[in-house]
């Protein structure tokens, strides 16, 4: 297969859609969320606590991450434990990190200079 970037022709609602994955994105307290979940399943409890805020706004970011097919949770007993449903997103938040990082890099050289 070629290097070249395949040309896609995506309908309206197939843009509506990517949209709304990088929407559910754009919230750096979601950002948060999905690193702390790097490392595993945790209950809503310890995302709290690794998060830094409330129950409530804890609980909205993760229905949002879940309905977007971000994260998946189970229910067991009293509590509701998080997970990564689509591992494509750690490999994404990689690649634009390490894209960051390359431009940050330039930027500092260019200073350095």
């Amino acid at each position: 297969m070629s290097k070249e970037r395949q040309r896609r022709n995506l309908s309206n609602e197939a843009l509506e859609m990517i949209a709304g994955r990088f929407k559910a994105l754009s919230e750096p307290t979601r950002l948060k969320l999905i690193i702390a979940l790097e490392t595993g399943e945790k209950n809503v409890t310890e995302l709290m606590e690794a998060v830094g805020t409330t129950q409530t706004n804890t609980s909205r970011h993760l229905q949002n991450l879940t309905d977007s097919g971000i994260l998946g949770r189970r229910k067991d007993g009293l509590n509701v434990f998080y997970c990564i449903a689509d591992p494509s997103i750690l490999e994404l938040c990689e690649h634009v990190c390490g894209s960051l990082e390359k431009r940050f890099r330039s930027q500092q050289q260019a200073f350095l200079d």
